[in-house]
């Protein structure tokens, strides 16, 4: 169990790439890692063959005989392979075509008031507290869940509850846990979904039901409302966390999110890039043969896509590890690439535009009420992140 580099990497600093990660981008950019679950994988951590082979149709998230795949975490979310081999392209072009027109950038825009008011009520509460407070529990974790039950139709007054779940579902270690975790949160959706086929409302899971309930089973839409509700809330907050204290340790930088809007959509874009810490990446199975420079990658084999490895890879951007809130061509993986491009980054966008340009504002002397050292990752858990984030003003 040692033969080969084991995930997850260590780390010296939150906001620094594992050594080993860095390591193997320089001397062995596709290299056989053992995954946390014990199996063995191909690690890729190079941006163009992260690139190349995100696009690659070759790659997939099923596997002929799944019980055989190699699993990467004990999570039920993308902990090993998922959907039906002979069927995944259909399946997934089926779901983006579900999906596109209610996420729709248009329609993403149209939320930006709405987001506007919640993170002002958000700052309101957490300036009229004491400092210092955590700013993950006062901005990072409740906004984008608002955001989630405003868009799907879940009512807010249930966060506690999927809150528990999405947590306990994410859940890297104990795969029984995390299993019955995601049953209840498949559950909870597929009540709120029947619910809505009787009384629909002004959300996107009514949307689905009225445009695609009758050729869509209830199961499978409430495991797709799962997965949105999941994705929709924990990404972004892992970003805020990141993106706070990466602006907060770079004062020279900070000021750039105030200037305007092309300088404030640059800075989070440089967020997304810089707090991909490369931890871990994102599974994939080879449906045939690959070859990738002098590496064949066997049909049936695990890869993982290292999004953080490939953002910071120094043949891509130039001095990769320095926070530049106006680095130009900034083309990182955050949301993926090719088919497969995140379907939420239009409102996760918004989402940390909203947040930086009020919190900058609002506390013009916000600062980290401790040094960067003392902060703890999360650990465990898919997405990582940050256990808090103290802060005062």
């Amino acid at each position: 169990m040692t033969d080969l580099p084991s995930l997850p990497f260590a780390t010296t600093g939150v906001l620094d790439l594992p050594p080993e990660l860095l390591r193997l981008q320089d001397n062995a950019p596709i290299s056989r890692v053992r995954t946390m679950a014990g199996d063995e994988a191909w690690l890729v951590s190079r941006y163009e063959d992260v690139k190349a082979l995100f696009a690659d149709e070759r790659l997939g998230r099923s596997h002929p005989r799944p019980e055989k795949a190699a699993k990467v975490t004990n999570s039920a979310i993308l902990g090993g392979a998922s959907g039906d081999y002979d069927t995944e392209d259909h399946d997934h072009a089926a779901m983006r075509a579900m999906l596109v027109p209610a996420f729709s950038p248009r329609r993403m825009r149209a939320m930006r008031p709405l987001i506007e008011r919640l993170v002002e009520d958000l700052l309101d509460a957490m300036q009229a507290k004491q400092p210092p407070v955590d700013l993950h529990t006062e901005l990072a974790e409740p906004l984008p869940v608002l955001v989630i039950c405003e868009l799907l139709g879940v009512p807010y007054a249930d966060r506690a509850e999927f809150r528990a779940l999405s947590d306990a579902a994410a859940d890297t270690v104990n795969a029984q846990s995390s299993a019955t975790a995601w049953q209840g949160l498949v559950e909870y959706m597929a009540g709120l979904i029947a619910g809505k086929r009787t009384q629909p409302g002004d959300d996107l899971l009514s949307d689905l039901i009225a445009a695609h309930g009758d050729k869509v089973a209830d199961g499978d839409l409430a495991a797709l409302g799962a997965g949105l509700l999941f994705a929709g809330h924990e990404t972004t907050l892992v970003r805020i966390d990141f993106g706070t204290v990466l602006l907060l340790s770079n004062p020279d930088q900070r000021e750039a999110a105030l200037r305007g809007d092309s300088e404030l959509a640059a800075t989070v874009e440089e967020v997304l890039r810089r707090s991909s810490n490369g931890v871990g990446g994102l599974p994939r199975y080879a449906r045939e043969d690959i070859q990738v420079g002098d590496v064949t990658i066997a049909a049936g084999e695990a890869v993982l896509l290292s999004i953080g490895g490939a953002n910071h890879d120094a043949q891509a951007f130039p001095e990769p590890t320095r926070f530049d809130a106006g680095r130009a061509s900034n083309q990182h993986l955050a949301f993926g690439h090719g088919a497969r491009y995140c379907i939420g980054a239009s409102l996760a966008r918004i989402e940390l535009q909203v947040v930086f340009a009020a919190l900058l504002r609002r506390f013009p002397t916000l600062r980290l009420a401790v040094p960067v050292d003392q902060l703890e990752l999360r650990t465990g858990r898919l997405g990582g992140g940050l256990v808090s984030v103290p802060v005062a003003w």
